[in-house]
């Protein structure tokens, strides 16, 4: 485990609320045109439209004192608070170290503040429930990867599910696809060692395993894998996550809800948790009794 002080916020999520918090200052101030604002602030609209979109990260403290004169706040809690806004959205989070791994994806700083997770995975165990040897197996795929490229992932991989090990932990609630179950990988007992992680994720009280079966049939989530992430102030709109093999999707609003009903439904048609851990030690005689 690591031993370094980790993120235990998202700097994204922080950005995204200060441009909440900035943009209904302003409609409360009765300026309903941001054009308006600008106008008295003697910015441009777009510096201040930037702001309110969570374009920018770096926010002088200069400008957010200003912003907060002309919208008449006063408080100096409330100063105080939208200040701490803007320093923690130019902070940088652990994965900001693994640029190789991670790229432009956002997952792992969506993550960290997460207090819901919901997600649905069609092919592959989740990545916040992958053993360090799965994962090694899943990423190498058939793949020509230097060794210390595969090490690289793998260890990033193993830093994000350290969010489920923090102090009050987000609640991870997973189908998984029988498919993902059964499709072995060619090192033996990684599988195995793979399911009787499962069991002992399981056991948690902030994560719920449940398996849909394969005789369930056609179901809501067959256009694939997605993640739906709450988080725990009610300024902070929910997100979808879903992945590609060129990038990822991030949806709000509206997408939000379709998923969240597809979401419902799936659960719905999967194995109830108890009947989940049944089917997955099943699996794992059946994996202990094949020598592979």
């Amino acid at each position: 485990m690591p031993t370094r002080p980790r993120t235990i916020h998202s700097p994204t999520v922080r950005l995204r609320r200060l441009a909440a918090e900035m943009r209904r200052a302003r409609l409360n101030a009765n300026y309903t045109q941001l054009g308006d604002a600008a106008k008295a602030l003697g910015w441009s609209g777009p510096k201040l439209s930037r702001i309110e979109d969570g374009k920018t990260r770096f926010i002088k403290p200069d400008d957010i004192d200003r912003l907060c004169d002309l919208y008449g706040i006063k408080d100096g809690e409330a100063r105080t608070a939208l200040h701490a806004l803007a320093r923690e959205a130019r902070e940088r989070g652990w994965w900001s170290e693994y640029k190789d791994v991670f790229g432009d994806n956002v997952l792992p700083d969506f993550e960290a503040e997460a207090s819901m997770i919901r997600a649905y995975e069609a092919l592959v165990i989740p990545g916040l429930l992958q053993t360090a040897e799965y994962t090694e197996a899943v990423f190498r795929g058939g793949q020509a990867h230097p060794d210390d490229v595969v090490e690289r992932h793998v260890s990033a991989r193993l830093e994000r599910q350290q969010i489920l090990n923090r102090h009050k932990p987000p609640h991870f609630s997973v189908v998984i696809d029988e498919a993902a179950l059964r499709r072995h990988v060619l090192e033996p007992g990684v599988m195995r060692d793979q399911l009787q992680h499962l069991l002992n994720m399981a056991t948690r009280h902030n994560i719920d395993i449940q398996v849909l079966p394969f005789s369930a049939g056609p179901h809501a989530a067959t256009t694939g894998p997605f993640v739906i992430m709450d988080f725990p102030a009610e300024i902070d709109p929910s997100i979808v996550y879903t992945e590609t093999a060129t990038g990822h999707v991030i949806s709000e609003g509206e997408g939000v809800a379709q998923y969240v009903t597809i979401f419902g439904h799936v659960q719905a048609a999967a194995l109830r948790a108890s009947e989940s851990v049944s089917f997955i030690r099943q699996l794992l005689t059946q994996e202990s009794d094949d020598p592979q």
